[in-house]
């Protein structure tokens, strides 16, 4: 596997320990839907909330949050319109962001929640 690939991988798991830790229920990992991926899908006692996990090992080319573009919102959101469309869920949705700084001298983990709103059509 690619050191890319090793990399977000572990930022998913580590992304998944901090929302159980806080008492987030993970219900998806890499649920793909109209062809689109979403990192994680999970709830916690208000919001169905749909997570893009970014993962870098410096911030040399910017921070990983900042990795989340245009295009890849329109993609999660696509994603996260199929989900809604064949599960049946009462709760808000919710879009957020999983930063995850990860090298041999720090891990760094920032949650930024309602990162971003689908647009009105």
């Amino acid at each position: 596997m690619a050191q890319h690939n090793n990399l977000g991988r572990k930022g998913e798991d580590l992304a998944v320990s901090y929302l159980t830790g806080k008492g987030f229920r993970v219900i998806e990992r890499n649920w793909i839907g109209q062809r689109h991926e979403i990192d994680i899908i999970a709830t916690d006692t208000n919001f169905l909330i749909f997570i893009e996990v970014k993962s870098r090992s410096s911030s040399y080319w910017g921070r990983p949050e900042e990795a989340v573009t245009e295009s890849k919102i329109k993609r999660m959101i696509a994603a996260a319109d199929y989900y809604l469309k064949i599960h049946d869920s009462d709760l808000p949705v919710r879009f957020d962001i999983i930063a995850v700084l990860l090298n041999k001298e720090q891990t760094h983990i920032e949650h930024i929640e309602d990162a971003f709103l689908p647009p009105l059509n």
